[in-house]
């Protein structure tokens, strides 16, 4: 028997949270981004109007207006894309109980064993998923339906917005593979320009390509993308419940202007490390290693990493472990243009053994004083926002730099 396999991307996801709270704009582009004052903000996300004018998620706000000067910004809220992210989670939760999330805005469900209980048709299954989405959450959702976790990705790609597009063993030829080979998934411009050197430039054409020679070419890799291609890959959904937790939590800011003076640099740092303590906290790990890199106005970048005296997911003890890690790389008057934080070797929170200090008295009961303090303000973040309280030395207002983790991963 095939595998039933639902990919749901919602659309425009940013935009169409702000536009719950902003029905008058709902007629007008609009798009959201980290600073919408500053002419050098990121784009994050935006609706289909503006989509309309060729605005593209990545890009300054400045070529942004420059294609569509009445363009709406919106600030972006990541909290309340969180909280939205769980309620359409939950509710493909109430169709299977195998939900892999692959990003905040998008899911894979595997119905085979549910397909059943609900009529048994899947695209008709699909759109009821859409229509729930749509019904209780004022958001829609494309859906790809397929025999595997890839082609239904593709599935969700092919019709937007709130479409659902089934891909099946007999039409998957017809629909895909005259497609370029750069809407394969995990197919980027280096392995374009690769495949163009030898003639490829469809999905088509990668999937008729010899298999052994594309291993030759592109490694272990080039074996990967011709089963995507060919319809041979069946990796399983697996349920966040299952997935193995993040090797390493990070966070990054590129400023608006550079930083001079340990001062502007602490605070920076403290931000930083209260998103990255947050974060741990969240997965229930304690980092036993800091990592800091510096970038400068030259885009030349160091790194530096040091051993901490304890397991810790207090922000405190990043700040500290990275500042001094800065002290000793770093000249206090030369600027910097981006800093990131990375909490490495994590180990689970009830598995953080420590080595005691006989001759620190009182550092244990300290840190705990501490944990709780700052499991104290996760807890009013999660109910009343991300804005609602912080450490008086990380007050660094979102939209004053461009977030490196709205571009890149934060969590490996």
């Amino acid at each position: 028997m095939d595998r039933v396999i639902l990919h749901c991307d919602l659309n425009c996801f940013y935009a169409s949270v702000e536009l719950l709270d902003h029905p008058e704009l709902k007629d007008k582009p609009v798009a959201v981004c980290g600073d919408p004052e500053s002419r050098h903000g990121i784009i994050l996300a935006k609706n289909e109007r503006a989509k309309g004018y060729r605005v593209q998620t990545a890009e300054t706000v400045w070529q942004a207006r420059r294609k569509c000067p009445d363009l709406v910004l919106l600030p972006a809220h990541h909290w309340k894309y969180k909280a939205y992210s769980q309620k359409v989670n939950a509710i493909y939760e109430r169709y299977t109980d195998l939900v892999e999330p692959f990003s905040i805005d998008e899911s894979w469900l595997d119905v085979t064993g549910t397909l059943h209980l609900f009529g048994g048709d899947e695209k008709a299954l699909a759109d009821q998923i859409r229509r729930v989405v749509r019904e209780e959450l004022g958001l829609t959702v494309s859906v790809g339906v397929s025999f595997n976790k890839v082609f239904a990705k593709m599935g969700s790609d092919y019709k937007k917005p709130d479409a659902t597009t089934v891909i099946t063993l007999d039409n998957f030829q017809d629909l895909l593979w005259p497609l370029p080979v750069t809407d394969l998934l995990f197919v980027g411009r280096a392995a374009a320009r690769v495949l163009a050197g030898y003639g490829v430039h469809t999905i088509g054409e990668l999937a008729r390509f010899d298999r052994e020679s594309l291993g030759q070419i592109l490694g272990k890799g080039g074996f990967t993308l011709h089963d995507y291609a060919t319809g041979k890959e069946h990796a399983p959904v697996i349920p966040a419940r299952e997935m193995p937790g993040p090797k390493s939590v990070g966070n990054g800011l590129t400023f608006p202007r550079n930083l001079v003076g340990w001062e502007e640099l602490h605070t920076a740092l403290s931000e930083l490390a209260n998103e990255v303590a947050v974060r741990l906290r969240k997965h229930g790990l304690k980092c036993t290693t800091v990592q800091i890199t510096v970038r400068d106005p030259a885009f030349q970048d160091i790194c530096r990493q040091k051993k901490l005296a304890a397991p810790t997911y207090v922000s405190r003890d990043l700040t500290e472990g990275a500042m001094e890690l800065l002290r000793g790389c770093w000249g206090e008057h030369k600027p910097v243009r981006a800093l990131t934080i990375t909490a490495q070797n994590l180990v689970e929170e009830g598995e953080a053994g420590e080595q005691l200090d006989l001759f620190a008295t009182g550092a244990i009961p300290h840190r705990d004083k501490l944990e709780k303090l700052e499991k104290a303000m996760d807890a009013i973040r999660d109910r009343y926002g991300r804005k609602a309280i912080s450490i008086a030395s990380a007050v660094y207002s979102e939209g004053e730099g461009t977030r490196e983790d709205q571009r890149l991963p934060s969590i490996k």
